[in-house]
Parts: structure tokens; C-alpha cells; sequence
């Protein structure tokens, strides 16, 4: 295997398959030998995702006539393929849309609570929380939304559908090559794929994964296939629900043959909001994002965010103060819109934003224990990726199986993961979630509901034309990722790059502290601390995508630095 590794501007990375040529007749590009780009231009189209073969496959499609839709639905079946950790058809997802006629559209297939799900189902006899159930294991499926949710976008697109699976099905038949990072995540899970399956999955090798091994995933062929065949029938009924099914008996899952043929994915009303001049469009509940977004972006919209400066302690201070209330109110008030009554027009509108900054004290730390949900009167193992066309549509796409490679669960025969997506509901008043949030009644389990997401796919209008399309995975740091990247970009005025890859921060009201990467300034965490603000460092804190439309026509795509995230335009 040769792997080079090329500094250049724009980042490339060049990977190459151990062994010799292979046929990659009707594949749009070369699964054995491909390039990581972290910044590309382009004045047709561009796609930005999780993998440079998705990324590459999206853009493929727009040169064979699709349109943006169509490149966001092929991109997001190849993501099921090189990128299981997150991408994903046992999950569920959401997709914004802004169609060239001016059109907002926003599409919810995020996984359900199973019929036999129940409010105490992961309580113990004594009532305590048995995170373990939630988070592993088969018991922490919902019925996934995602090949439901893709049926759905197919009203928006061009070409057929058998034409946008048809890659994602050869990348997985004639595999592609792995990236060290790709080996080493699935080494990282070998035990857990061990210990959650009943039927030892293709993740698990004997001696391991190296970088440029080749993964095939025969099963997961054959399901796209009856996917391919049979449309969202094939999924959801047949074969591969007989499957689902079996291998819910062989554990203790409770998903149905019901469960899986009443599914249906929901188009919701955009939320839209102003912030100065821009209109920004996202996505409503469940996704939390449609509601903290607007009510941080007001929060700051007064402030003199600018003045301060990019990343001083005085800016820090202000977002870090204003995600703190927006957390607390998501605890308190946010889920399933359909069964439980959410006061969403009170909690995104301006007054309250300014009602809920009236107690900021610009120069000491608040505190998550005075600051309360107001009164009304997300591993982080998602993905995220954007679509723009030629024509002026775009597509914002948020999918996840929740946890790194979700439940663990493979679904065998069928060759795909399942989600441990139970686990973001309220499993206990006041038991942090494998991200640490807290939730209440609004979150609680029910038969049927959607739980509560953190996804937060956005595009933001500039003359009222696509001007940014974002997103990022990230758990609980997705939308306050989102809003420092778009703060970045709209005060700061950063370039897309440092908008993107700058160190961030995040704070979520519990647990009350500032969460910050590894290369955020020592300084301003020392100014942070004497302000009285308790400062922990981790790993990484999203990864955000994002695609920016100039005003000369150039669309410009940046991945973030953090992962093998990648760029394609043309």
C-alpha cells in the first residue's frame, strides 16, 4: 500500500489499495485509489461530506444531469457504505432544502420508538437507569427513517433511483480501500461488534484492519439491491424486514414487521428566521436545532459580538452565556412536537431571546444552577453533508446512527448497522443521555414518538440566494457548532477555512463547564477561569462541513480538518 500525504494547498490526501488493479467498470470513480481534499472551488456544483468517495460520487451524478437532490440521495447511500460508522440505512436523518424557485422544504426521518416501547423500559426494579440497555444492543434500535426519508426527496430529483443507488451498491460489492482512520475505528469497536451481534459482522477481522485494506460488504450489497428493486418496499417489507425481525428475536429488540411497514417519513415546516440581513433556514422538531439556532442567533444578534474580536475572552464569555440558556431551556421543554404540546413560537421569538439575556452579567461566569429553563407564559457519531447545484438548488443533510457504529448491532444477512437512537429520548427525568444532556417529560419514551435530535442542518440566504449551506455531526455540540461557524463567518468575517477549522468551544448548561479543543488559546482559557468559569479540554468538538456561493458564481466546498472529511466540485 502507498499512502502520500501531500500539504499542498488545498489539503490532499492520496490513498492507494495494497493490492494490485481492480474492475470499477460502472463506478464513477476509483474505490481503490482516491484523494482527500479539504477545500475545492467550482462553478457548477460541489458536495462536501464525511468521505471522499461520497463526496466524488455526488458530483458524478450532477455531471450525468441530476440535480442537487439527486447528488444528495446518491452521496447519502455511499456514506451507508464507506462511512459505517455514521452514515448510514438503519438510522434516520434530516434534509433541508432550498429549491432554485425559492421553494424551503424540510424532511424528517428521524427513527421511531417501536409500538411495545415504553416510558420505564430501561428501568430497573428499583427504577434506576439502565444506560447500558439504551445505548447497546438491539434493545436501543428505533425504526430506522433513512431509506424513507431518501423516497421522499425522490419527488425533488431527476433521475432514477435505481441510477443514484447503483454506486453505493458496487462501492459495496467490489469494496473500497480504508483510510487509517477508517481501520482504526473499526479495530477500536472489534469487541463491541463481538459482544452486540448474534452473527459475527465484515467489521470484525482477524488480526485487524491496516490502511489500505479493502472492505466488501456482500449483505449490505444485497440489501441495496432490494432496495434498488423494490423501492422503499424492499426496506421496510420483505426480505430484508424478515431479516430485521430474526434478528430482533435472536436478542431482546422489540422492532416489528408493524413497525417497519407503518414508517413513514414527514415533511415538516422550515423554520425561517432573519438575523441583519440574511435568512436562515433550518430544521424544526425534533430536531432541537430549529429551536435553539434562532434563539441564539437572536440572543447575539444586539450584542456587540464584533467589537469584541474573534475568540477573546469577552466573545467566548457572550456565546458561552447564551448557549448555557438555550441548553436549559432544550432540557426543560423540547421533543416530539406531535405528541407533546412544545411552545415553539414563544421560545423563537426575538422578545424572549431578549427577555432570556436580561440577567447576562458581561463579566463573571453564570452559574446552570440560578440560571433555570425560562418561563414560557447529540458520539458524536452523525454525519453531515451539503449539495450545491448549477441551478441554484441546495441540500443540508444531517443522518446518524447516534453513537459511533450505533447500537454495534448488525442486522444479519443484511449487512447494516442499526442505530442506538432510543438512547436520546429521556430515559429517566434527570439521567444524562451518552452526551451528557438532560431531558424531561417532553423527551419521555411513548409508542410511535420521534426522540429528541441535536441535528441541525442549515442554509442561510444572502439576497434571498443560497449564500452558506452547514452542518456538522457532534452530538450536543452540533448546533452550538453551527452557530459559532455561522457567528464566524457573518461577524467575524472569517475566511470559510478558519470559520470551519478554528478551535471551538461548547457549553450545554449540565454539566457546567466550557468544553474547548486541545488548540484553543491557553490565554483566553485563563481569563475564563478567572472570570469563574470551570474549563475542560477535549478531544474534538464537531465536524463541520460547509459550502459558501459567492457572489461572482464561485461555490466554494471546505471539510473540516478534523476527520478524513472531503470536497468535490466541478
Amino acid at each position: 500500500m502507498k499512502v502520500l500525504f501531500l500539504y499542498s494547498f488545498p489539503l490532499v490526501l492520496l490513498f492507494t489499495a495494497c493490492s494490485g488493479t481492480r474492475s470499477t467498470t460502472s463506478l464513477p470513480v476509483n474505490p481503490y485509489e482516491y484523494t482527500i481534499q479539504k477545500k475545492v472551488t467550482g462553478t457548477n456544483g460541489a458536495v462536501v461530506s464525511a468521505h471522499p468517495l461520497a463526496s466524488e460520487i455526488g458530483v458524478a451524478i450532477m455531471k450525468q444531469g441530476g440535480n442537487a437532490i439527486d447528488a444528495a440521495i446518491a452521496t447519502q447511500l455511499a456514506l451507508a457504505v464507506v462511512y459505517p460508522g455514521a452514515g448510514n440505512i438503519g438510522g434516520g436523518g434530516f434534509t433541508v432544502i432550498r429549491l432554485a424557485n425559492g421553494s424551503n422544504i424540510t424532511i424528517d426521518y428521524r427513527e421511531k420508538a417501536p409500538a411495545t416501547a415504553h416510558r420505564d423500559m430501561y428501568l430497573d426494579k428499583s427504577g434506576n437507569a439502565q444506560t447500558e440497555l439504551s445505548q447497546n444492543g438491539h434493545l436501543a434500535a428505533g425504526v430506522p427513517g433513512t431509506i424513507a426519508g431518501l423516497f421522499d426527496c425522490m419527488k425533488y430529483a431527476r433521475l432514477p433511483f435505481k441510477k443514484l443507488i447503483q454506486p453505493a451498491i458496487d462501492l459495496a460489492e467490489k469494496g473500497f480501500v480504508l483510510t487509517a482512520s477508517e481501520a482504526k475505528n473499526l479495530n477500536g469497536n472489534k469487541d463491541e461488534f463481538i459482544k452486540y451481534n448474534t452473527v459475527t459482522p465484515v467489521f470484525v477481522k482477524p488480526g485487524g484492519w491496516k490502511a489500505g485494506d479493502t472492505l466488501v460488504q456482500q449483505d449490505l450489497a444485497n440489501t441495496l439491491k432490494r432496495i434498488r428493486d423494490n423501492g422503499a418496499k424492499g426496506f421496510y417489507e420483505g426480505e430484508t424486514a424478515r431479516l430485521i425481525v430474526e434478528e430482533m428475536k435472536r436478542a431482546n429488540g422489540i422492532i416489528s414487521y408493524d413497525d417497519l411497514k407503518n414508517y413513514e417519513a414527514k415533511e415538516r415546516e422550515p423554520v425561517v428566521f432573519g438575523y441583519k440581513t440574511y435568512k436562515i433556514i433550518t430544521m424544526p422538531l425534533p430536531s432541537s436545532g430549529g429551536i435553539l439556532l434562532p434563539q441564539m442567533m437572536y440572543m447575539i444578534e444586539d450584542q456587540p459580538v464584533k467589537q469584541y474580536g474573534f475568540q477573546s475572552a469577552q466573545a467566548v464569555q457572550l456565546m458561552t452565556e447564551i448557549e448555557r440558556r438555550a441548553y436549559a431551556d432544550r432540557a426543560k421543554y423540547l421533543g416530539d412536537a406531535d405528541f407533546y404540546k412544545v411552545p415553539v413560537k414563544k421560545l423563537t421569538s426575538k422578545a424572549y431571546a431578549l427577555e432570556r439575556m436580561k440577567d447576562y452579567n458581561a463579566q463573571t461566569a453564570g452559574s446552570s444552577q440560578t440560571t433555570q429553563a425560562g418561563v414560557i407564559t447529540e458520539s458524536e457519531e452523525t454525519t453531515h453533508f451539503n449539495v450545491y447545484d448549477k441551478n441554484g438548488n441546495a441540500v443540508s443533510v444531517t443522518t446518524t446512527l447516534n453513537g459511533s457504529y450505533g447500537s454495534k448491532t448488525v442486522v444479519g444477512g443484511a449487512g447494516f448497522l442499526l442505530n442506538n437512537e432510543m438512547d436520546d429520548f429521556s430515559i429517566k427525568p434527570g439521567v444524562p443521555n451518552m452526551y451528557g444532556a438532560i431531558g424531561a417529560d417532553a423527551n419521555a419514551i411513548a409508542p410511535g414518538k420521534r426522540m429528541l435530535s441535536s441535528m441541525t442542518p442549515t442554509i442561510v440566504l444572502k439576497d434571498n440566494k443560497p449564500f452558506l449551506i452547514a452542518g456538522t455531526p457532534g452530538g450536543t455540540t452540533i448546533t452550538t457548532s453551527v452557530f459559532q461557524t455561522l457567528v464566524n463567518i457573518m461577524e467575524f468575517e472569517l475566511s470559510t477555512e478558519d470559520a470551519v477549522n478554528k478551535p471551538k468551544f461548547h457549553h450545554q448548561w449540565l454539566p457546567d463547564e466550557i468544553f474547548v479543543e486541545a488548540e484553543f488559546p491557553q490565554a483566553v482559557r485563563q481569563q475564563l477561569k478567572q472570570m469563574g468559569y470551570k474549563v475542560t479540554q477535549r478531544s474534538s468538538i464537531g465536524r463541520t462541513e460547509v459550502i459558501r456561493i459567492n457572489a461572482n458564481g464561485v461555490i466554494e466546498a471546505v471539510a473540516d480538518n478534523r476527520g478524513d472529511d472531503a470536497a468535490a466540485s466541478y
